[in-house]
């Protein structure tokens, strides 16, 4: 089994009194993208705080390339890159400028390797130009060519597409998962983009008043729904009765498997019902995520 590069075990935090993440156990691989999604309060950021040395946890430890963070923070640190929102940078500079200057804070960081990342993020016409200049969805770009000059082995990712426009964010995502897939690397992203989540992640993590409730997959799910549509519809309802059903415009979302299928129309079709539509349909990720927490809305979560 490939070994985890990043691994919380029993990681908890107390704020006054108050236990704000509950023994946290997860792990994050090689080559792998992990969506970080929870409620408002749920203890996302206060989990991120602790991943990066920027809050002590209470119990636990937080373990990057099977170095502790507790008791070698540096050089389990040097092992990070993280991307915070929107990045800053120096504006009055170039983009190269500003890759350089971040270059000199890692040591054995070669003009080869700055001009890697550059080709990376696909920069490579504008870079010699000044941040100034640069749209929000290039800043970002150059945001994350920063965070890869050191070759980390972990990206964290809060919120980075941010005020980006679909374009914007497709072409993040695309590089993103370049990245992930060519370097290796193991990537957190944290957003309340769901939609975005569901295209970007390979699986999903879930925290709920601090405690890790699911993991899951982000494909090979098989569905499980079939959105039908018949005439009469209050006919059709009544011969779903049976089954569990959420009425959908002019039909209804029918939880069943696909063995059940045939049986179904032809019973539909014994009683007269006309069918207009039978497909199968797929729970999207907000409808799953709602599942999970009860309806809890995901936001800024602290």
């Amino acid at each position: 089994m490939t070994k985890p590069v990043v691994e919380l075990k029993k990681l908890s935090k107390t704020i006054k009194g108050k236990q704000i993440i509950k023994s946290l156990d997860l792990a994050f691989y090689p080559g792998q993208i992990t969506g970080f999604l929870g409620p408002n309060g749920a203890g996302k950021t206060t989990t991120i705080r602790m991943m990066t040395g920027l809050m002590y946890p209470t119990e636990g430890e937080v373990i990057i390339d099977g170095v502790s963070l507790a008791s070698n923070y540096e050089e389990a640190i040097s092992k990070v890159g993280v991307i915070v929102e929107n990045p800053e940078m120096y504006k009055f500079m170039t983009g190269y400028k500003n890759l350089v200057h971040f270059a000199r804070m890692h040591n054995g960081v070669t003009k080869e390797r700055i001009d890697e990342v550059v080709r990376q993020v696909g920069l490579e016409k504008r870079i010699h130009e000044k941040v100034s200049t640069y749209s929000l969805g290039m800043r970002q770009r150059l945001g994350l060519a920063q965070a890869l000059l050191h070759r980390p082995k972990f990206l964290i990712l809060d919120e980075p597409t941010n005020g980006l426009d679909p374009a914007g964010i497709r072409e993040f995502r695309m590089h993103l998962r370049q990245i992930a897939q060519t370097e290796g690397v193991s990537v957190m992203v944290s957003s309340h983009l769901l939609s975005e989540i569901e295209l970007m992640c390979d699986r999903i993590a879930v925290i709920q008043n601090g405690t890790l409730i699911d993991i899951r997959e982000m494909n090979g799910v098989e569905t499980s729904m079939y959105y039908i549509e018949a005439t009469p519809k209050e006919q059709l309802a009544q011969m779903l009765a049976s089954y569990t059903v959420e009425e959908q415009g002019d039909g209804f979302a029918v939880e069943m498997n696909k063995e059940q299928v045939p049986a179904l129309v032809k019973e539909l079709t014994a009683a007269g019902l006309d069918i207009y539509a039978l497909q199968p349909t797929q729970k999207t990720l907000e409808d799953q995520f709602l599942e999970m927490t009860g309806g809890g809305a995901i936001d800024e979560i602290r």
